[in-house]
């Protein structure tokens, strides 16, 4: 199995080196020397990682072949494609893969379907699961450990306790509401 495991950024230096944004828990593992990446699109690989070392947070990477900034600016926004064996899970039991999360079942702790996973999104600060409704309609859910209870692939199903309001804004609560404030001390 295919899975995207990175996308080239700009180019870093004069010697061929790309910062890349990251879409991988194991970074070390499918982004070290040696590695080797498919890419998307397919004509600007396969890419060799020749050298990696991070740099103000950010990884750099330099590929075999490509040896200036003409070249690695030439790969700006490609995809990189590890072949991942789809058995395989993360060493951690609290990570998952995205395919292991796709079409998962979601539902309430007392069994109340929700829906179905369709899509996962990475955001910055964390993932949010897209879940398609019976009725056709998507709803967002943070993939955070307060909200997602439990993943239960043997069941294929995902438990969350979501706030109120999450999945039904009839159900909402106000946080915190301001006072009017009319701009005059009170004397």
């Amino acid at each position: 199995m295919q899975l995207v495991v990175a996308r080239i950024g700009r180019a870093h230096g004069i010697k061929g080196e790309v910062t890349v944004e990251v879409r991988t828990d194991e970074p070390e593992l499918r982004l070290g020397p040696g590695a080797v990446l498919a890419t998307d699109p397919a004509s600007a690989g396969p890419l060799t990682v020749e050298t990696g070392r991070v740099h103000s947070g950010r990884l750099l990477l330099r590929f075999a072949g490509v040896k200036d900034r003409t070249a690695a600016e030439a790969l700006r926004n490609t995809l990189l494609i590890a072949e991942v064996d789809p058995q395989a899970t993360p060493e951690d039991p609290e990570e998952f893969y995205d395919h292991q999360l796709m079409d998962l079942d979601v539902v309430l702790a007392d069994g109340t379907a929700v829906g179905r996973i369709t899509e996962i999104t990475h955001l910055p600060s964390q993932d949010l699961f897209i879940v398609e409704r019976p009725d056709g309609s998507e709803v967002m859910i943070p993939f955070v450990e307060e909200i997602v209870a439990e993943i239960d692939l043997e069941e294929q199903r995902a438990v969350i306790t979501p706030p109120p309001g999450l999945i039904d804004d009839s159900q909402a609560e106000v946080a915190s509401s301001r006072d009017d404030e009319t701009g005059q001390d009170e004397a």
